[in-house]
């Protein structure tokens, strides 16, 4: 008997919190609807305004380096990219590419220089060895090798 009356106190118990939920949610309703929303409209319109004419302003406190042009499906930058640019400063902008250009080349020909070496040594071994060059060509030759001298 016990839990049946826990039960029904539960149910009521649920039914005055959703009672109250409505009576609260109706009077925020009434309340949103008796206030004017023209202040709060007014006062985004003017922010919004306010943000714009700062957008504009930055943007022409900042030229832009190039323009944008569309020819027959194709998108190109044109425009001030040398304008008022000295040419040493242009030029020093492709010291960068430069040094990495000349870095790889300089990489490279180490690097096949080394192969060059390495070949060099090989072939010198093979040349100065007791075992004639045929001797390496013979399939047992690997065979030889992986058993070892004793």
């Amino acid at each position: 008997m016990n839990q049946f009356t826990n039960s029904g106190i539960e149910r009521r118990s649920e039914a005055l919190q959703d009672a109250f939920g409505r009576r609260v949610a109706a009077a925020l309703t009434r309340r949103n609807a008796l206030q004017p929303r023209h202040d709060i409209d007014e006062r985004l319109r003017i922010a919004r305004d306010q943000a714009l004419a700062r957008a504009r302003e930055s943007r022409r406190s900042v030229s832009a380096p190039a323009a944008v042009a569309v020819s027959n499906g194709t998108l190109a930058m044109v425009g001030s990219a040398g304008n008022g640019t000295p040419w040493w400063l242009r030029l020093s902008s492709m010291l960068p590419l430069a040094v990495l250009v000349l870095g790889l080349v300089l990489i490279d020909h180490r690097y096949t220089r080394s192969q060059i070496e390495a070949a060099a040594e090989v072939d010198a071994e093979i040349l100065a060895d007791d075992l004639p060059p045929d001797a390496y060509q013979d399939p047992g030759f690997a065979e030889f090798l992986k058993v070892g001298r004793r």
